[in-house]
């Protein structure tokens, strides 16, 4: 097979498998994350590998909607106080390393909201107050309730949180009141 015709075919089916994801999005349990974002004082994000990729993306997004926005990993991230947010992403709903420092969130007074493949994993079920599921195939994940994919690993999943995050700002910038120059005003100017 030609590589052109394959591109074809693996691009259209990705665009299927995303479509899929988005038709079976819970719109209650984004509902949730968007009003604990909206009431937050700070919010803090943290995730790993191609996941906290996407999600390091989401946290200058929503430092330019002119949330007080801390990555987790960074030195300036500070203390967490109650009224914040924690958002985090285990896709496969037992990220080990995550079960400390989420303990950590819940005994600062701290909410936690996740995105995850996997609801019912163990760190969605100890330290979740909001999640949202999204049904995607998350790597190690194993559902039978998700998009089956053709891709590799986590990729669909971890592409598919990335888009949704964005999603989301767009969704803020209309209910806060905000246009996109809003957010563009806050964008880095030292570049």
């Amino acid at each position: 097979m030609d590589y052109t015709e394959k591109y074809r075919q693996l691009t259209t089916t990705m665009v299927k498998e995303h479509r899929q994801v988005f038709e079976l999005l819970d719109m209650a349990e984004l509902r949730r994350l968007m009003d604990a974002i909206t009431q937050a004082k700070q919010i803090f994000v943290m995730g790993a590998g191609r996941e906290g990729i996407s999600l390091r993306g989401f946290a200058m997004r929503l430092a330019h909607l002119g949330k007080s926005t801390h990555w987790i990993w960074d030195d300036t991230a500070v203390g967490i106080q109650p009224g914040d947010l924690f958002i985090v992403s285990d896709g496969h709903g037992d990220v080990g390393l995550f079960h400390h420092i989420l303990k950590c969130v819940k005994q600062a007074g701290g909410t936690v909201a996740m995105f995850t493949g996997e609801p019912d994993g163990y760190t969605a079920k100890t330290f979740a107050d909001r999640i949202l599921f999204i049904h995607a195939t998350a790597y190690l994940a194993q559902r039978d309730d998700v998009v089956p994919t053709i891709q590799m690993m986590g990729n669909q999943y971890e592409q598919h949180l990335y888009m949704l995050c964005d999603v989301i700002i767009m969704l803020l910038v209309e209910e806060l009141g905000l246009t996109y120059d809003d957010l563009e005003a806050r964008h880095r100017n030292v570049e």
